[in-house]
This record gives structure tokens, sequence and C-alpha cells, in this order.
């Protein structure tokens, strides 16, 4: 995994920072939670008792570990480049994956980065190696492993050249190449198709996509699994045979809920009832919606679009449910008097399967009342429609 800075420069300033004087920087730093305003002057001080050169890289380290505290409960303590904090998995997401790791003699994390799937693979199994190119990251994982009480084997090297035996599972989180939304085989470096050709030397496998990959790719036999944070849709899981659980699965975090697939009859489509239901982004990703309207008891509302509706309120972790207010045919020129005649004040604009700027529209509306509410934009029976929806 390439980093935003020269591997030579970076590995420079880690030894300054690992040296008692770095050290010493950033524990001052850790005691001052600095305003923008005071940074300055924070710097100026520091500069005034330590190497100009060291203060940088401190001041960096430490805005990295601040903005790493959202991933990692010790990032205080733990090493990060900007690109390997970006690409790096959670901490929340890293332990769920590393669960089906458990009791596994030997597992081989491929690109490694920065080390945070290596440290929830290490403590899952008996022995980790972690590999990776890039030599900055590749010393940080190690730091930031022994921030958790683990001393996994590392090597430097192209994950193609890494040897496997005696490893019983692998990890591979390949670098995305596309800023596409629907990405494909050879999208990753390594392609997906090589990491999943894994398997036929060691049976555990688990991939790391993007969750736009392309369904098409993944190999006969393998789990797909979509996993979120909350509403936010972080990845896609690949799993090979001997680790897969269920052909597609939805997970949510950090509660761990799962909804896995629910054969049965047709779901049934037809007008919204009172209320609406906003499917988990994992579960639509999965193609799990109808799966999960037969778990409620609930309807579609349009054939293509992925809404669902009751009378009664849906209790589930895997949606956000609305109570519809009112709706009708999309009329834009009604919708003002029609929010109005609710009192609406702040106003989230939800767009499904209707075209249509949405920051456009909510100057247009200049909403003004005090109760907040979700104006949906959407389609019922293949026509443009609107519901105007509270929380429930």
């Amino acid at each position: 995994m390439p980093t935003s800075e020269q591997p030579e420069r970076g590995l420079a300033n880690l030894d300054l920072l690992t040296t008692p004087a770095g050290q010493a920087v950033l524990a001052e730093l850790a005691d001052t939670e600095m305003a923008a305003a005071a940074e300055l002057r924070v710097a100026e001080a520091l500069r005034r008792r330590y190497p100009a050169e060291l203060v940088t890289a401190a001041l960096a380290q430490h805005e990295l570990r601040r903005r790493a505290r959202a991933k990692f409960s010790l990032a205080g303590e733990m090493w990060f480049t900007r690109a390997g904090l970006e690409q790096a998995s959670s901490e929340a997401v890293a332990r769920h994956r590393a669960r089906r790791y458990a009791g596994a003699a030997r597992v081989v994390d491929l690109c490694c980065g920065i080390g945070g799937d290596l440290v929830a693979l290490a403590g899952a199994a008996t022995a980790a190696l972690a590999v990776d190119r890039d030599p900055l990251h590749l010393r940080m994982a190690a730091l930031n492993a022994a921030v958790h009480g683990l001393e996994p084997e590392t090597l430097p090297a192209d994950v193609r050249d890494a040897p496997l035996q005696p490893a019983d599972a692998v990890f591979v989180d390949p670098a995305r190449r596309s800023g596409g939304r629907r990405l494909r085989a050879g999208d990753s470096e390594p392609p997906l198709d090589w990491c999943t050709a894994l398997a036929e030397r060691v049976a555990g496998v688990a991939v790391k996509a993007a969750p736009g990959l392309d369904r098409g790719s993944v190999p006969p036999g393998w789990e797909v699994e979509f996993v979120a944070e909350g509403r936010d849709l972080k990845e896609a899981v690949l799993w090979s045979p001997a680790l897969r659980g269920a052909p597609t699965r939805a997970t949510l975090l950090p509660a761990g809920d799962q909804l896995l697939a629910n054969p049965g009859g047709p779901v049934d489509c037809r007008a919204p009832g009172e209320y609406l239901l906003d499917p988990n982004p994992a579960v639509t990703r999965a193609g799990l919606v109808e799966d999960l309207a037969r778990r409620l008891g609930a309807w579609k509302i349009d054939p293509m679009i992925a809404f669902l509706s009751a009378d009664i309120p849906l209790r589930t972790p895997f949606g956000r449910t609305l109570r519809v207010l009112e709706h009708g045919p999309w009329r834009e020129k009604d919708l003002a008097a029609r929010l109005r005649a609710h009192g609406i004040g702040a106003l989230d604009i939800r767009r499904r399967g209707l075209a249509g700027d949405v920051d456009v529209l909510r100057r247009k509306l200049r909403t003004t009342g005090r109760t907040p509410a979700t104006l949906v934009m959407t389609r019922v029976d293949d026509r443009p429609w609107a519901l105007i929806c509270v929380e429930d």
C-alpha cells in the first residue's frame, strides 16, 4: 500500500519520534488539547526546546492520532500515516472479522498497512505474519501490534511473493484503484481474482472489498458479507467456502446484528401505509430487502425501490422507521404549502429512484416551522411520489 509520503522520509520521521525526545514531545502534545488558534503558539514553544524537524513530525503524528480516535481505542499510542489511517479498518470492524479466525494456528495478513486488522487477527490466532511492501507501514504495523501486547512476525515483500505455508488462514486487503461505484475484478491491487485464488493454496481466506464490488466477480461458493457501522456502509468481505457461514449477510456494528436470507413467497407491493422503513445500506446492498420484509411482515411500495411499509411501527435494527404524515404524487409546486401545513422546520430530504437536486430543492422550500421531518422523494408503483415523514 503506497503512502502519501516517501518511505525514506517517513521512516526517518518515525525514527525521530520513537527516540526519548520524540516520545517527550508527543506526550506533551497529548496533554494539550489544542484549538486551531493555539497550535502555532504551542509549536513555537516546542521548537525553542526541540529540533524543528522533530516538532513538525510530532505535530503531524499528533493530529493523525486525534483523528484516529474514531477508529481505535488506543489511538493515542499508535502510529499512522494519513493514507494508512484512511485505509485501515476500524477496530470494531477488524474485531468482528477476526472472530472467524479464532483458533487458527497461523494467519497471514497480506497488505497489512498500519496494522488495524493485524492487531485483531494476531489476537485471534495462535501466530500471525504481516506482509506489506511499504517498509514504513510494515514497521508501524509491528509497533501498533506491540501497543496491544502482540508480537507478530513481519515480512517486507510483495504479497505475491509471500510464503503462505504453514498458514491455515489468510486475510488480504487489496488497495482499491478505482473511484467508481461498481468495482470489477481488476480494480484492486492485487486483483480480486488473484486474492480469491489464494483459497487454492490456503483453505481459509477472507478478502476485504469495497461495498460496490461487482457481485458477478465473486467465485461460486463464497459468502459476501456487507458490514455497516450504524448506517455507514463500510465494506464487503468475501469469505472462502472454508470460512463461509451463509451465501450472503448484512452485519450491523457495533451490536453485531446479522440478517441472513429468509426465503419465502413474493413480497406484496402496494401503497404506503402509516409507517415507512428505510433499510440499512448493508441490507440493501446485500439484496436482503425482501427477506427483511418477510421477517417483519412488511410490504414494498415499489417493485424496484428499497423502501418498506407497514401500518404498525417496525422495530428492527436493520432499518430506520418513520411515521408517515402524508403522501401523494410528486408535485414540487405544492410541497412548500404541504410542509407549512405540518409546521415543518429542519428538513432531511431522502431521494431514491427519483431524479432531482436535493440542495436546490431544500433552498426552494425554505421551511421555517418547528417540527423536524424527512421528505422522501421516491417512486410508488413506478410513479414519482412524495412522503412527508417524522421520526417515530
